[in-house]
Parts: structure tokens; sequence; C-alpha cells
């Protein structure tokens, strides 16, 4: 099996068990998000020892190490990206198993299972780009929309889409809903490892919002911005950004 395939059954199987739990009808809420975010987690990393014992781990839901900063592989996973709207019954939650090699997201699958029949979207299976909207749109926070994002949707003549969890938004990219992701102000490896691997591979552009590289398996986990954008409007986002800071 390989990594790829890997990544796109576990996260699969992960967002499954979720939407399991979830039609339960026993949880709701926060339990439901706690009760979620474990039994995902556990799921995930049983997984990944039993398949790729030698790799590393880094998981939002278990204790780091720096051990994995010994590993030139590292599987960087979030059980639930978007617990809250997870709790919330939406469909814009995510499930991330991404893989670093040598700091560099290469492989990755998310699966959005709240969507109809659930979707996976990975980094071995692409498909040509949909066509751009007219204007711009750009996906944004639904309860702290960066303000880059917002002076650049001023700047371009742009339309705000407001979603929940990294993957959704990073996703919507890559299924044609918008243009644009750029965010600032708090996130962490494991909200944009998985959703930067499958992005790049469907040929968008990703980096820091200052142009940079964005690095994992960093002894800091956190990874605040990042711009995940079709190629077209990658230099005009980022000389947006310059000229705000």
């Amino acid at each position: 099996m390989t990594d790829a395939e890997l990544a796109a059954r576990i996260a699969a199987a992960a967002g499954r068990i979720l939407i399991e739990i979830r039609e339960s009808g026993l949880l709701e809420g926060k339990a439901l998000g706690s009760a979620g975010d474990e039994v995902s987690n556990r799921f995930l990393l049983h997984a990944l020892r039993a398949q790729r014992p030698d790799d590393g781990v880094l998981s939002e839901e278990s204790r780091d190490t720096l051990l994995r900063r010994e590993k030139s592989r590292v599987w960087i996973v979030d059980p639930v990206d978007g617990t809250r709207e997870y709790g919330e019954e939406r469909d814009d939650w995510a499930v991330h198993v991404g893989l670093a090699i040598d700091g560099e997201a290469k492989v990755g699958a998310v699966a959005l299972p709240g969507l109809n029949g659930g979707v996976v979207l990975r980094s071995d299976r692409t498909a040509a780009l949909p066509e751009p909207a007219a204007t711009p749109r750009l996906v944004v926070s639904r309860t702290r929309p960066a303000k880059e994002a917002l002076a650049v949707a001023d700047a371009i003549g742009g339309e705000l889409i407001a979603m929940g969890s990294a993957g959704a938004k990073a996703m919507a990219v890559v299924r044609g809903q918008a243009e644009i992701y750029l965010h600032s102000g708090g996130q962490y490896q494991w909200d944009n490892c998985a959703p930067v691997a499958v992005a790049a591979a469907h040929g968008l552009h990703c980096s820091r919002i200052d142009g940079s590289p964005l690095i994992y398996n960093e002894p800091d986990t956190e990874l605040p911005d990042l711009l995940i954008c079709r190629p077209e409007y990658a230099e005009r986002v980022l000389e947006e950004v310059r000229r705000i800071g």
C-alpha cells in the first residue's frame, strides 16, 4: 500500500467512525466533539503504528515529543479539524492525514465526511482545477476572519465566503468553490499539512503569507499563517499582504 493510499484509507475510515458517533444521538455539542477527537485520534495512531511503525507521528490530540525530529518521515494528523463544526452537526469539518518528508508536505488526504456520501481529496488523485469565478472568492473563518483576508478582498473586489475548518476551506479552493484561502492569526502544523499536500498536488500555490515556504516537523508545532490559492492570484495576493504589513 502506498503512503497516499494509506492516508486516504485511514482518513476515510476515521470519517465513517465519526459519522457513526454523531448519528448515535447519544452525545451533543462539546461532549460530542471531545468523544470524536478521542476516538478518531486513537484509531489513526493505531493504524499508523501498524502500517508505518518506523515513521514519526505528530497529532493534535496526543502529547508531542521531539523524538519525531529524529525522523525524516513524519505523519501529521488532525483527527477532527473543526471540532466545533462537528459538534454542531455541520458539514464543514474534516479529517487530516498528512505525511511530511524532510520538512515538506508531500503526501496527504483530507476527508470531508459530512458531505453527502463522504468525500476524500488526496494528493495522488488529482483533476484539473475548475474554471475560476469572474469575481474572486475568498474563504474565511466563520468567527474570526483574518484582517489580511478582509483587506485583500477589498483591494481585489473579492467575495467573502465564511466556512468552518481549515481543511474544508482549503478543499473549497481545490474543488472550485473558491479561488483564495488566506489565513493568519494562529494555526498549527496539523491544521494545514494534509491540506497543503493535497492543494499543491492539484497545482495550487501554497506558502506562508510572506511568500516563504511552509516547513513541517519543526520543534515548534505552531505554523500560524498560510496562503492557498489559484496560481494566477498568488503574486497579487502576496503583494497586497506586503502592502498591508
